[in-house]
């Protein structure tokens, strides 16, 4: 018999990177166990085209709609990605409470947590949390975080689901129909949006201290900017990289990635760049699979657990100037041979970390006796 599973996450948000973890938990969890699975998603239709699963439009149903759903699991799967902090957290973890109201097991898979500062999402977490069956996270710091809030559960750190995810072909025809020359050294930025997962952004500063920096990767390097939305949904990456590309004085040398592309096209794009700066995880993440030296500009606690797992420590956006980043970018430029071959000795380890939560996941769902339900 089939196991019954759901998956909750920040899917259907247009967020490639979630889109990555959300591609990847489904293929490592097919290739484990039989299993019918349905996502909560923000977009069902979008989700059901991008992923080939049934999907439901979890924002838009009434309670006794997604008690319906529940009833039929073996399991409710939480994650991965960023999803408990101020603003998320409570439709984050309302269908974690009602699937364990209805004895339904929870798993969370995989997650980041933070920032959380209200007292009412910190009380929301410990209580949801602490009635599940199992919990992992991707980095030391959310299991700190999760225990210093008062988590009493064990909490395993195994690594983000987007390290294992596939890359698909990027010719270089699709980079010329990008604009973008093949035989010119090619560095990719990532920027992301202020709001509730990054409160503590200035966009004038980080606005300007981006276009500084792409303006000295043009100048020093003779290079191609190209700007990378890993965000489309609200036009969030695109509207912010544009806004970057307007204070560079060499803003003909720069552009922001037009076509529609999966994240697995966007992984094989990074195999073309000479070098990536970027703020967002999973372009990071990407860089670090495809073994390209990157400069991050961290903005948050799961891209700082990243950067520690890889052994690159770098200080936070908020305290840098456009001197700082300057300087190293231009050490980092230098030094890249050396950055890529730390990639190629960290990102395994860490591939194989992300691989374990789906392992606990199977050891979890096979303790358990699937339901017999009518179809």
């Amino acid at each position: 018999m089939k196991y019954r599973v759901a998956i909750s996450g920040s899917y259907g948000g247009m967020n490639l990177g979630d889109e990555a973890i959300l591609e990847v938990i489904l293929r490592e969890l097919h290739a484990s166990v039989d299993v019918d699975v349905v996502v909560f998603s923000r977009n069902a239709k979008d989700t059901e085209q991008r992923h080939k699963v049934r999907a439901v439009p979890i924002r838009e149903m009434h309670k006794d709609e997604v008690l319906e759903e529940l009833r039929k699991l073996d399991l409710f799967i939480l994650g991965g990605g960023g999803i408990l902090f101020d603003g998320l957290v409570e439709d984050m973890l309302r269908d974690v409470n009602w699937a364990r109201e209805l004895g339904i097991p929870v798993m969370v898979y995989a997650i980041s947590v933070g920032p959380l500062k209200t007292p009412e999402s910190k009380q929301l977490v410990v209580t949801a949390l602490n009635k599940v069956d199992k919990i992992t996270v991707r980095e030391n710091e959310a299991k700190r975080i999760l225990h210093d809030l008062g988590i009493e559960q064990e909490i395993e750190v195994t690594a983000d689901p987007g390290l294992l995810l596939k890359p698909q072909s990027f010719t270089k025809e699709m980079l010329k129909m990008e604009g973008i020359n093949p035989d010119t050294p090619l560095v990719g930025f990532s920027v992301r949006e202020p709001g509730p997962a990054a409160p503590d952004l200035n966009i004038e500063q980080y606005h300007a201290i981006l276009a500084n920096a792409a303006d000295f990767m043009v100048e020093r390097f003779d290079a191609q900017i190209l700007f990378i939305p890993m965000e489309v949904g609200d036009n969030k990456d695109p509207q912010h990289s544009h806004a970057v590309i307007s204070k560079m004085t060499n803003a003909q040398r720069a552009s922001v990635l037009k076509g529609e592309y999966s994240s697995a096209a966007v992984l094989g794009l990074m195999k073309h760049m000479s070098f990536a700066v970027g703020m967002r995880l999973h372009f990071l993440i990407f860089a670090g699979i495809q073994k390209i030296p990157f400069v991050p500009l961290p903005y948050a606690t799961k891209v700082a657990g990243l950067l520690s797992d890889l052994e690159m420590p770098m200080a936070p956006i908020t305290a840098l100037n456009v001197g700082k980043l300057c300087a190293f970018l231009d050490r980092s430029w230098d030094l890249r041979e050396r950055i890529r071959k730390k990639l190629e000795v960290r990102v395994p380890p860490l591939q194989e970390r992300a691989r374990k939560t789906n392992q606990i996941l199977c050891e979890l769902l096979q303790s358990l006796k699937p339901k017999q339900i009518d179809a």
